[in-house]
């Protein structure tokens, strides 16, 4: 018997919690014990720790001990039919309060009830549904503001909330407002640890975030997104880097916008793989059909926008790029869920990161502080890293692929800083730094080519390279605005080029 199994807590023939699953579901209820009956407790596990499983027994439980009801709120149909499974395999008699519903007079038949927030605050509203004997109200994905409005019906009840991430998704309503204290789950690196989430392989490429701008919800704007994202080298870049590290794994990709979503599909049709798209705009049946196929081709490729980072569980799911950025830590976490699922054969996984994010956030298994964060989500939103900074910290390494075109250059990096101090020493102009790096490239180029058409072919290779160096140079001289830079890039490879014909003039 393995040691897994020895943790589980019941039979195998009902469902069943594992150790650190019961754990908390004890703790839950060791804290309710304590508190008046319209205490507010909130719990916080990670994406694919279990909360379903956790919040079906704390129902079955509660109903059992109290005879009251348990109302269970969620804010997506996926989630209610997902949850109202759960309570079937818990032997909890559980209802679907949809659309569809538009009275109770059976409800007497139930000791649970699943509703979509929208819904209920409708028929509520409208007092077309009076849910009597409600003793505990469990909030599922409990980040998001939109409860809020349904507290006020349930005010004597015990309200339990569970999340992966305690920040509000509205900063100015931080989630310390509605409920009395946080109960913490065991961390990511436990369950990786312990074999219940698969162990990630994390490769991050640097991009230059400059041109996003931050829209009302504190994200980066889905226009700007698409601009930066949508553009031919952002796309060669992302296709780069899925063969560079995991070509051939089913691959889930999320993007910011529809128009950077189907540029990727272009992309890597183009290219040769399977792949499909997926956004809000597919019917639920486009949707079962996409999810089907993906789900059964093994090297198949998804993109995806705003639509698969709750209420989705594909296992099979091998390597998540993230091909944007977020200043969303909920969001952060929620991406790399969707693959850290484990099966038999399934271990491990890659996230592959194209918007600075672990920088931003720390790795997806790192520590964190959750309980700083529900007491004082300001100072930690205050004290996430600067798209500046992190920039400011990027370390440009020539891809092997690319490197293995100058096999006769001895040296290919060139330190802008340093360069830039001597300069200052020297009493040069600022721009003489530039026209070194130039010098360089020149050399590289002609010293591994047989003609000018190969110089040049080589002088394309350099354009990251070229980037990063323009980048540092702007640090230092104090100016980087897009513009500038673009410019000085424009400049700096027209230059280049012209510098090569006369290396071969005989």
């Amino acid at each position: 018997m393995s040691e897994k199994t020895k943790d589980l807590i019941v039979p195998a023939s009902k469902k069943v919690l594992y150790e650190y699953q019961q754990k908390g579901m004890d703790k839950i209820f060791e804290v309710l014990e304590k508190s008046p009956d319209n205490y507010n407790l909130l719990y916080q596990l990670p994406t694919g720790g279990g909360k379903t499983v956790i919040f079906s027994e704390i129902a079955r439980r509660y109903i059992e001990t109290s005879k009251k009801k348990v109302l269970i709120l969620t804010h997506r149909i996926e989630l209610c039919a997902q949850t109202s499974t759960m309570l079937d395999g818990f032997d909890v008699k559980n209802k679907i309060i949809n659309s569809k519903i538009k009275e109770l007079p059976e409800q007497d038949d139930y000791t649970c009830f699943v509703a979509m927030v929208e819904t209920l605050n409708n028929r509520l509203q409208d007092d077309m549904i009076d849910i009597k004997n409600i003793g505990m109200v469990i909030v599922d994905e409990a980040h998001f503001n939109s409860f809020r409005k349904l507290f006020h019906y349930f005010e004597n009840c015990i309200m339990l909330g569970v999340t992966a991430t305690p920040l509000s998704s509205n900063v100015k309503l931080p989630m310390y407002q509605n409920y009395d204290e946080l109960i913490v789950g065991e961390s990511i690196s436990y369950l990786v640890k312990n074999g219940f989430l698969s162990s990630p392989t994390t490769y991050c490429y640097d991009v230059g975030l400059s041109s996003l701008k931050i829209g009302a919800n504190g994200d980066y704007t889905v226009r700007s997104s698409d601009l930066l994202y949508g553009d031919d080298p952002m796309l060669e870049k992302l296709v780069y880097a899925y063969e560079e590290n995991c070509k051939g794994q089913k691959t889930l990709i999320f993007n910011s916008g529809i128009n950077t979503s189907l540029g990727v599909l272009n992309s890597f049709t183009d290219a040769g793989y399977a792949i499909k798209h997926l956004d809000n705009k597919n019917s639920p049946a486009e949707r079962r059909e996409i999810l089907e196929w993906f789900k059964m081709t093994p090297d198949a490729i998804l993109t995806s926008v705003g639509i698969l980072t709750t209420g989705f569980d594909e296992p099979s799911v091998e390597t998540i790029i993230l091909n944007r950025a977020t200043k969303s830590l909920t969001l952060y976490f929620q991406m790399i869920g969707r693959g850290s699922r484990v099966l038999p054969n399934k271990k491990t996984f890659t996230i592959l990161d194209l918007g600075n994010n672990v920088a931003r956030f720390g790795a997806w298994n790192a520590p964190i502080d959750w309980h700083e964060i529900f007491r004082v989500p300001d100072f930690y939103l205050e004290n996430i890293v600067l798209d500046t900074e992190i920039e400011r910290n990027f370390k440009y390494k020539m891809p092997a692929d690319i490197r293995s075109q100058f096999p006769k250059s001895e040296i290919v990096e060139f330190d802008v800083q340093e360069e830039y101090k001597e300069a200052i020493k020297r009493g040069d102009r600022p721009k003489i730094v530039l026209e070194r790096s130039m010098e360089q490239h020149t050399r590289m180029c002609v010293e591994n080519s047989e003609d000018i058409m190969d110089a040049r072919n080589l002088a394309n290779l350099l354009s990251d390279q070229i980037a990063y160096r323009i980048r540092l140079y702007s640090y230092s001289i104090c100016k980087s605005t897009d513009n500038y830079l673009k410019w000085l890039q424009e400049d700096y490879e027209r230059k280049l080029m012209q510098s090569l014909g006369p290396q071969f003039v005989s």
